[in-house]
């Protein structure tokens, strides 16, 4: 059975930085890439980015590109996402999942989902 398990979202000012955890169980980490979604109140989810297999390959949305960072350990079972410089419209529930491609984007590309942890950016 293939779990994700998002944490370390929270509050935090305008300007400040967080760092999200996922760790995986029921799967091989390594086999697979893994992606981050975002979802603010009263809007679609939308793709923050993902990590290939190994770690040295990223690719983000336009609206994090500088500010965001995407990182995995294998041996920890664990994806991270460093977020940076944050901005009140990054206030969302954040949710990682695991893609079934390699170039995944869009929702139906990933199979395994979390259950999301909030964060919120105060102005």
């Amino acid at each position: 059975q293939v779990q994700l398990v998002e944490s370390g979202g929270g509050l935090v000012e305008v300007g400040g930085s967080l760092r999200l955890s996922c760790v995986v169980s029921g799967s091989t980490l390594s086999m697979y890439v893994m992606g981050w979604f975002r979802q603010a109140p009263g809007k679609e989810r939308e793709f923050v980015g993902r990590i290939n297999r190994s770690g040295d390959t990223t690719y983000y949305s336009d609206f994090v590109k500088g500010r965001f960072t995407i990182s995995r350990d294998n041996a920890k079972n664990t994806v991270y996402l460093q977020m940076n410089s944050l901005k009140p419209e990054d206030t969302a529930l954040y949710y990682c999942a695991r893609a079934n491609r390699y170039l995944a984007t869009r929702e139906y590309e990933f199979d395994y989902w979390g259950q999301g942890t909030q964060v919120t950016v105060s102005s």
